[in-house]
């Protein structure tokens, strides 16, 4: 089926990196299928995630589905292109409700974008993963495609204003290779394997990342281990 409305949204966003002068290392796209079902699981650091994870798979000219919390399809401007694009809207008080439309979808050769930690961490480190995104890829019979993202935080993140000036900042996308998920394996296995893929691709991009706060009051987009004074994980979520 054609798509009328996610390549322009598309397009626009990379206007926009380029106004930004946003600086990219992507590495990995290598990883991302040509074709087929994948659960494209990355972790949550800031408002804007959706676009980078996104354009993580433009190299392979794939468009990913992302479950989205059903506020965002609910809004006068953003519901339409949503539903437009495909997106899953997901009732977190029913988040199975949003289960059966994303199983479709992978079935049907698309590739569906997971935050398993829910939310976005304060920390800006991984939070508890939720088990969906596994469930989903056994079901389906679809691999699960680790993604890391850093310097998106420094955007628009959660307690932050926007930060949408000409400033040059680095955004760091690291793709891992494709993890199978067995059906013979409990889905809580699977998903301790894939938080434990993310955080050694999460390391890597906080290794390679080029800036370093200027001064102490800069340092807020950093957790708390690298040196930072992002507040630390919430006991019992790191």
């Amino acid at each position: 089926m054609a798509e009328f409305v996610y390549p322009p949204v598309v397009a626009t966003a990379r206007t926009m990196f380029k106004v930004l002068d946003l600086r990219f290392d992507i590495t990995g796209e290598e990883h991302v299928p040509r074709r087929g079902g994948a659960v494209l699981v990355s972790n949550h650091i800031g408002y804007l995630d959706f676009i980078f994870a996104g354009f993580a798979a433009r190299p392979a000219k794939r468009l990913v589905r992302f479950m989205a919390k059903d506020s965002i399809f609910r809004h006068r401007v953003s519901g339409p292109l949503m539903r437009a694009m495909k997106h899953i809207p997901v009732d977190r008080a029913r988040g199975d409700q949003a289960f059966a439309p994303a199983l479709d979808a992978l079935r049907s050769g698309e590739i569906v974008g997971v935050f398993p930690e829910a939310t976005i961490s304060p920390s800006f480190t991984l939070k508890k993963f939720k088990s969906g995104a596994a469930r989903m890829a056994q079901q389906a019979g679809v691999p699960l495609l680790p993604v890391a993202l850093w310097g998106t935080q420094r955007l628009w993140t959660k307690g932050r204003k926007r930060d949408l000036r000409r400033n040059h900042i680095p955004i760091t996308i690291r793709i891992g290779a494709p993890m199978e998920a067995g059906p013979d394996e409990s889905a809580a296995g699977v998903t301790e394997r894939l938080r434990e893929r993310v955080q050694h691709l999460l390391d890597a991009a906080q290794t390679a990342y080029p800036d370093k706060p200027e001064k102490p009051e800069d340092a807020w987009w950093l957790p708390a281990h690298l040196g930072g004074t992002a507040p630390p994980p919430a006991a019992g979520l790191a």
